[in-house]
């Protein structure tokens, strides 16, 4: 697993795509955030991140399935699936070797914006007067929902040889994880209690609880258990793709 998770670093950090993965998700947090007026931090009047961590994930949405939809498409036409394959390394290990390796890349474009904790804490009117729990909870949600949609962005790079494909698929399959059940519990049919389950079963209804600054074992499972869910299916779609190239040979 060590020697995939290093050779993804290196693929990310030898090449452009680590580096335009950070600087667009931190141009466009910026830019909104600083540069347009309707989405302002300094024109909402309160000393307060709310807008970053609403706009984040629709950011991260879009740019994890673009790091994880060649993880797999390349492997399937270079044809070094099956070379992993005979080595001594599990379908698990190689999974998770690309996993971690997506995180990291994560991790390395959300620490600059800690930057934001700074400057809203030296423009409040009260000095150092900032919920320091919701902020400390929004970031582990926000990392939390990350980690998911990463799962999310591997499973689908493992069901194509496209990348194209394997990123329409998974920006689709991100949103309807995150925002689509809550859209599908405002259609009335579902009203009478039928919708506050819905609700439940999306990411965003976990991601703001955990925002609140609370980290409830709740949230915690389901993160673990949609992470453990998508691992294991694109595990399941590995194992089905190496039998089926072994069955033609």
């Amino acid at each position: 697993m060590r020697s995939i998770f290093i050779k993804e670093i290196n693929s990310f950090f030898s090449s452009i795509v680590g580096y335009v993965v950070i600087i667009v998700f931190l141009l466009f947090c910026g830019l909104f955030l600083w540069g347009i007026r309707q989405t302002s931090i300094l024109e909402f009047g309160y000393a307060t991140l709310e807008k970053y961590f609403e706009l984040a994930p629709w950011l991260l949405m879009f740019l994890i399935p673009a790091v994880t939809m060649r993880a797999f498409p390349d492997e399937f036409r270079s044809g070094t699936i099956e070379w992993l394959s005979t080595k001594p390394l599990s379908s698990l290990q190689i999974i998770l070797g690309k996993y971690f390796a997506v995180l990291v890349l994560v991790v390395f474009a959300l620490l600059p914006t800690l930057i934001y904790v700074y400057t809203i804490s030296n423009l409040s009117a009260v000095p150092n007067n900032l919920d320091t729990g919701g902020i400390i909870g929004s970031y582990i949600g926000l990392l939390s929902l990350a980690a998911s949609f990463a799962s999310i962005g591997l499973f689908c790079s493992s069901l194509t040889s496209n990348q194209i494909v394997s990123f329409l698929v998974a920006v689709f399959a991100c949103y309807l994880l995150y925002s689509g059940f809550e859209a599908l519990s405002n259609v009335p049919a579902f009203y009478g209690g039928l919708d506050y389950y819905l609700t439940m079963v999306g990411l965003s209804f976990h991601y703001n609880s955990i925002s609140r600054g609370i980290v409830d074992t709740r949230d915690v499972v389901y993160f673990l258990s949609v992470i453990v869910l998508f691992i294991s299916l694109t595990q399941l779609s590995l194992s089905r793709r190496t039998w089926d190239t072994a069955k033609q040979d």
